[in-house]
């Protein structure tokens, strides 16, 4: 079953995989304060290395435009997305109360441009999903999203919007079944969260389990209601190497292809669970981590790719760069090319570092095990189960715009919902593709989804077995993001629940 490859046509196609690759260059500007962890420059990081490598090239390359507020709250409560609108550096002490309320402020501070950050990250992941949906691409890329915490009403490790429940929302409105699986050293529980209820999302998540945060992963949560055996979780412990992790994630990963038979997968490549990581206790080399994209893409799946966790960041830039790679079919040098940010990587100047000789806690027996109850489970499950259709929203039809439109304001979008005080281009280094006509689909498929725990985006306090998952078409603006300067405002004593 591992038949896929980084440095040949792969799969039982024989084909390489066509790539959209979504990177805002504002991103590295954005900055959670001094001392945190979580650092967007890693973005700008890993775009240096495919530039310079020379891998931009070989794939669609778009600048997300980013989501509005309308389409956030196809998730997110409108008070918390209002919130994060309207709050800033500058008036957070006035709004103690709310900061509380959605648990901003301190692990998930106040920071310069953080609404348009939130924006940016979303958007690029929904504007990937678009792409699959629309058979523009069979791999979407986006390394800014996979902020898999944040939950409908807050904040919470690093996350404010879940980029990752928004993508799948999309996707789920050309496919009957999306797979979500996530190699972050922590639980993905946002997502996990949103469709506990639901057969037509399975979540997948390896992670490290007790005493860590978020606390929550426990192989026992197997999802609830029709949901149940849609969520997978494999707890882990210190140490975990390459051989001992693929022990686990071919088998399951496999046997999950095998009976859920997804129409697109979401990964989520968190960059903590390499060795060495700031926050993180495993111990994958950065090939150990890659090969769970390369057996991924092997199953010739639509496939998005996100970024997640990862704060050594010289590490988590080296790890995207190398999946990028795997993505394209295409063999990346281990000799780091020279480029701005080259210094980082000293003393070795390569894209690889070697693992720790640090203790694997995870035995044998306790791996089998693992696995064992973990395939039982799968094995309850129905064979891909089938979905009640009814009527279906049309399909997202404005598409990411790239650069090359001389006037900006000709795509600006008057019926916006957002607050903006300009509309102007900005300058970037993207690689600009000419964007692709729209499509209609007359006679989509139609579909409902499982309304999920902690998931209503109605007014109502129906029962879940009557409703749905609102899923109106999202449209995304012309991007109006302004270039935000480091700054050191942060709020006292910030507290990093990742540790």
């Amino acid at each position: 079953m591992d038949t896929g490859g980084n440095s040949l046509p792969s799969g039982p196609d024989g084909v390489k995989r066509k790539v959209s690759y979504f990177y805002d260059p504002e991103v590295g500007n954005y900055y959670y304060g001094q001392g945190h962890p979580m650092k967007p420059h890693r973005i700008r990081m890993t775009h240096a290395l495919l530039a310079h490598y020379g891998l931009l090239q070989n794939m669609q390359v778009f600048k997300p435009l980013p989501a509005r507020e309308r389409d956030l709250c196809r998730f997110h409560a409108d008070d918390y997305v209002n919130f994060l609108r309207s709050i800033t550096p500058e008036t957070q002490q006035d709004q103690l109360r709310q900061l509380k309320r959605f648990n901003v402020g301190e692990d998930c501070p106040v920071f310069d441009g953080l609404f348009s950050f939130c924006q940016t990250y979303a958007g690029g992941s929904v504007g990937g999903a678009v792409k699959l949906n629309h058979n523009i691409c069979d791999i979407a890329i986006n390394w800014a999203g996979g902020l898999h915490h944040a939950k409908k009403c807050e904040a919470s490790g690093f996350c404010y919007v879940n980029d990752i429940v928004l993508a799948i929302l999309e996707l789920l409105k050309q496919h009957q079944r999306v797979l979500y699986v996530d190699i972050d050293i922590h639980h993905g529980d946002g997502v996990e969260e949103a469709f506990y209820t639901s057969d037509r999302v399975m979540t997948v998540s390896f992670h490290k389990f007790g005493d860590y945060f978020p606390g929550t992963g426990d192989i026992r949560d197997i999802g609830y209601s029709k949901g149940k055996y849609y969520s997978l979780n494999v707890p882990l412990d210190d140490g975990i190497d390459d051989e001992s992790y693929h022990f686990l994630f071919k088998p399951i990963i496999g046997k999950v292809m095998e009976v859920f038979k997804p129409g697109a997968v979401v990964l989520q490549c968190g960059a903590d669970s390499l060795s060495g990581d700031r926050l993180g206790c495993f111990n994958l080399s950065i090939k150990g981590h890659a090969e769970c994209v390369k057996f991924m893409r092997s199953f010739n799946v639509p496939l998005l790719l996100l970024g997640g966790g990862g704060y050594t960041i010289r590490n988590v830039a080296r790890c995207w760069c190398y999946e990028t790679g795997v993505a394209l079919g295409t063999e990346v040098d281990d000799q780091l090319p020279q480029h701005e940010y080259y210094e980082y990587f000293g003393p070795d100047y390569t894209l690889h570092v070697a693992p720790s000789n640090m203790e694997n806690k995870n035995t044998r027996q306790l791996l089998e095990e693992i696995r064992n109850n973990l395939l039982d489970n799968l094995s309850k499950l129905q064979h891909a189960p089938s979905v009640q259709f009814q009527e279906r929203p049309p399909d997202t039809e404005i598409p990411e715009a790239d650069e090359d439109q001389d006037d900006a304001d000709e795509r600006w979008d008057p019926d916006s919902d957002m607050e903006v005080d300009e509309k102007r281009p900005i300058p970037s280094r993207v690689k600009r593709e000419a964007i692709e006509p729209e499509r209609k689909d007359s006679e989509a498929p139609k579909g409902t989804a499982e309304q999920a725990r902690g998931f209503d985006n109605m007014t109502t306090n129906e029962t879940l077995s009557t409703k749905s998952v609102d899923v109106r078409p999202m449209a995304i603006d012309e991007p109006i993001v302004k270039v935000e300067q480091e700054t050191s405002n942060k709020a006292s004593d910030p507290i990093y629940p990742k540790s």
